[in-house]
This record gives structure tokens, sequence and C-alpha cells, in this order.
């Protein structure tokens, strides 16, 4: 990092000098443009021509393939799809199968915003023109909670009353499709300039929130394990067993729930710490329970997998509760939403959470 002193030149116009070994290695002269990028964060960016015109370049690209292979080709379109490529040409010089040809648009299907342009048979363009200013990753998080939370209710359910799976799997898929949402435009914010404030977000923010979309897509996984674990079962659950295990996924959901109310909403440091002290009991319980079923001869073994799910659910709750967290230090947000103050680093609580 160089330092450099502000001057005040001319009618009233700040000016500050650039460091001689940058502009030669970027290629700028006396009399050279650039362009300054001011962000939400406070952050002033110059940028050269030259590298204006490799970020505008990143939205196209070609990517050979072999024709008659339709898991590496649906593969490379949804890697595209994450980098921030705006426009994907899946080239197979001798042709696609069917099966490739269906799996890409298939995949396309699966990616929000992308649809097959057009094609030929040695040819299939894939095209994703999402505008971020018109993009909430906000609210895209408060919709992958909501996803995330009811597929995980559905998937207790169906391990403890004998609940369809099926659905289960098809609003796992609907998490996995807002995720990439999210993680797209994260992905595109670290080479693009202009993205962070298209969303309306400062940098911190953004990544926060990519956490807990990361967090909530591995809570949708939970519940399809939950769900294959229902599948396996041979026998009714238990009753004492299954009032335990359901009281615990439902502590494990609350810990979810608040740890994403810290983050979207931007709550205070006691309501992140009672989320994680909520996922430490929650850890206790599930201990207690899986011990139980150890020692219970009459118990299906498999159920410990439920039990694993299920704290496992919490834990990705407690991530997102100390993203919150970090958030709220960040902010100096030491005054938290309900009326808590901050001493020897433990909230004292002085109101209502809410």
């Amino acid at each position: 990092m160089t330092r450099r002193k502000i001057q005040l030149v001319g009618g009233g116009t700040y000016s500050v000098s650039l460091p001689k070994g940058w502009a030669e290695s970027q290629g700028v002269e006396p009399g050279d443009e650039v362009s300054l990028h001011a962000h939400l964060d406070g952050v002033l960016v110059v940028e050269t021509d030259a590298a204006a015109d490799d970020q505008s370049g990143g939205g196209r690209v070609d990517l050979p393939v072999d024709g008659a292979d339709p898991t590496h080709a649906g593969r490379l379109l949804r890697a595209a799809y994450a980098a921030g490529v705006d426009r994907a040409t899946i080239e197979a010089e001798d042709g696609f199968s069917v099966e490739t040809r269906r799996e890409i648009e298939r995949t396309a299907r699966g990616l929000t915003g992308t649809t097959v342009a057009d094609g030929t048979d040695s040819e299939i363009t894939a095209a994703t023109p999402l505008d971020p200013s018109e993009v909430s990753i906000r609210q895209s998080v408060r919709h992958l909670s909501f996803v995330a939370l009811s597929t995980h209710r559905d998937a207790t359910a169906a391990v403890l009353d004998g609940g369809s799976h099926d659905a289960v799997v098809d609003r796992g898929d609907q998490a996995r499709r807002l995720h990439a949402l999210v993680d797209r435009h994260f992905r595109r914010s670290l080479s693009r300039l202009d993205e962070v404030d298209a969303l309306g977000l400062t940098r911190p923010e953004l990544f926060d929130l990519w956490t807990t979309s990361r967090e909530l897509e591995r809570v949708a996984r939970r519940a399809t394990e939950l769900a294959e674990t229902a599948r396996r079962l041979d026998d009714c659950v238990d009753e004492r067993v299954g009032a335990d295990l359901r009281e615990c996924a439902r502590d494990a959901r609350d810990v979810v729930e608040a740890a994403v109310d810290v983050v979207v909403d931007e709550r205070g440091i006691a309501s992140a710490r009672g989320a994680l002290v909520a996922r430490d009991d929650l850890r206790e319980a599930t201990g207690a329970l899986d011990r139980r079923l150890f020692e219970s001869d009459g118990a299906d073994p498999r159920l410990t997998a439920a039990v694993d799910a299920v704290g496992r659910t919490a834990d990705h709750g407690a991530a997102i509760a100390e993203a919150g967290l970090r958030a709220a230090v960040r902010r100096a947000d030491t005054a938290a939403d309900d009326g808590s103050r901050v001493g020897d680093g433990v909230g004292v609580t002085a109101g209502d959470d809410d």
C-alpha cells in the first residue's frame, strides 16, 4: 500500500498522484483516461480501459465438450453460471448425443434466469441476462430460509409420521437453485467493480448473506438426509424417541431461523448470542438421544443418522449466527436491538428481544 496527500487545484478540484510503478505496469501514460468507481462502502477504485475491457469480455465464453458426455456438459454449464458468465456456448465438434442435449436443457432450466437461447447440431448457447440491479440478494436469502426450513419440517414428518420423501427431494432442488443465484452474484462481485453497487450492498454485507445462503443450502441437504432415513426405516419410530427427535428437530430449525434474522435483519449481539446458546443446548439434547438409541435394544440404529442430521442442522444455524455476530461487531452494534448492553463480552438483556 502507498499513501498520497490530497491536493487542492484549480477551482476546488481535489487531486492525487498515481504511483509511477503502478501506472507503468498498467500501461498508463500522461493524457490517458481512467475510470473512477465510488462504491457504497466508501472505496474509490481507479480502473484502466484495459481492465474494463477484460471485465466486459467475461460475459461470453465458448466451452468445447465431448458431445457424448452429458455429465461433463451439465457440469460446465453450472460452472459458467457460478462464474458469472452471461452467455455460454457449448461446442461439440462431432455433435451432441440426445442425452447430452437433454442434460444441457435440464441444467439450464435449473438455473435461475438461464435459457437455451439458440442451438445447432454442434453448438448450444445458454444465456443468463440477469440484471443485478433487479436482484434482491436479501430477499433471495429470506426465500431460501423459508424453503430450507419447510423442507426440513417435511423431512422430519417423513421420518416420524410416514410422510412422502419425494417432495423433500424436489424442494431440495429449489434450495440449490436459490443458493446458486446468490453464489453467482457473490462470485461476480469478486471480479466486477460494478456488481456490488448494482446489488445495493457493501462487500461485507454481501459476504455475510452469501455465507447465510451457503449454510441454508446445507440445511436443505440435512433435510434430504432425514428423508433418506425415512425411506430406509422398516418400522414406526418408538413414541418416546419420536417425541424427543421431533422436539430436537423443531429446536434446530428455531436456531436456524433466529440466526438468519441476525444476518438478514441486522439484529444485534444479544440475538446472535441467543442463537449460539440455543445450538449448544440442542447439541446436548441430541447427544443424550444418540446415547439412548445406542443403549436401547429395540431402537432402529438407522435413527442415529436422523439424530446426526438434526444436530448438524443446528450447527449450520450456528455458523450463520457467527456471521451475524461478526457483522454486529463490525457495525459497532454493541447496544443490541433488544436494548442489551455489552460488558465483558456477554450481552446483558435490558428488554424484550423484539
